[in-house]
């Protein structure tokens, strides 16, 4: 009798701490699940603004621009340009100049630079501020995408493959056989590459976002921007300045014209003059003596 009641007792002991223990797990599922949804569970105290559950994750922005810059000489402006953005902590990783050539019926000949700029994005509003003690700044644009998400995925499968590795790695180290040794080291280099290539993503990825890329197109002044001027002083100056650059390609063709025209008239008059003396000497001995 004593030995059935102690049985008992030991069989009611094991289905109270049973239930315990799940009532405690169901509690902690429902406080999981309710995390994960963003919403608290029933007794379950919900997160105050301010605790890391609550926190959004940084915000991963590529930012691009593109600016036009009218500038006295677009060579000096490229190396000020330079000098401008290394200053700011970037760098330069493109390059053009082109000297004028004296053939600029389609514009092709006159003198210009292209840049492409990297430079930090905070320090971007900045950058384009300065460019406009340079010279005149013509067009601008800039755009900004939002890649936060490409970021967390990149992130998560870079996890999930060192995680897998590291369990390849130990069954490597304990596989009882050569066959499973040959397999493990198979799979295992298969996640090292895609790994190495994710990482490689994810690097670009945030260069991208910490530098942001700046394509500068220099153009001498008195040429008017591709987007036309913007208000009517500005119309005024580029048409001042287009007026003044006339003027003085004008004054070069007549400098180089005018020693031709010298020339050529002192050969017109060299033959006209003797002509008509001819044809004077001529008509005077053709008239008749008076009667």
């Amino acid at each position: 009798m004593r030995r059935f009641l102690c049985t008992t007792a030991i069989a009611l002991t094991v289905a109270v701490l049973a239930g315990c223990e799940s009532g405690s797990d169901a509690s902690s599922g429902a406080g999981s699940a309710a995390g994960a949804s963003g919403v608290a569970a029933p007794g379950v105290p919900a997160a105050g603004p301010g605790t890391p559950g609550e926190v959004a994750a940084d915000r991963q922005v590529v930012q691009t621009g593109s600016v036009t810059v009218a500038v006295e000489d677009p060579a000096e402006g490229s190396r000020r340009v330079s000098e401008l953005v290394e200053a700011a902590g970037g760098r330069v990783d493109q390059r053009t100049e082109q000297a004028a050539t004296g053939e600029e019926e389609d514009g092709d000949g006159r003198a210009a630079a292209d840049l492409v700029v990297r430079v930090p994005t905070d320090a971007l509003t900045g950058v384009l501020a300065d460019l406009d003690e340079l010279g005149d700044v013509g067009a601008v644009s800039v755009s900004r995408s939002d890649v936060t998400a490409t970021a967390v995925d990149l992130d998560a499968r870079i996890s999930a493959l060192q995680t897998s590795a590291a369990r390849l790695q130990g069954l490597m180290d304990g596989a009882g056989s050569t066959a499973d040794l040959l397999a493990a080291e198979k799979a295992l280099s298969e996640r090292q590459e895609e790994l190495e290539s994710l990482q490689s993503q994810r690097a670009l990825l945030a260069d991208q976002v910490a530098l942001a890329t700046l394509t500068i197109h220099l153009d001498p002044v008195g040429v008017a921007p591709s987007g036309g001027p913007d208000g009517f002083l500005e119309a005024l100056g580029t048409g001042w300045r287009a007026l003044l650059t006339t003027l003085g390609a004008v004054f070069v063709v007549l400098g180089v014209v005018l020693p031709w025209v010298v020339v050529a008239a002192l050969l017109t008059a060299a033959v006209l003059v003797p002509l008509r003396l001819v044809r004077r000497r001529a008509a005077a001995a053709a008239v008749p003596p008076p009667a």
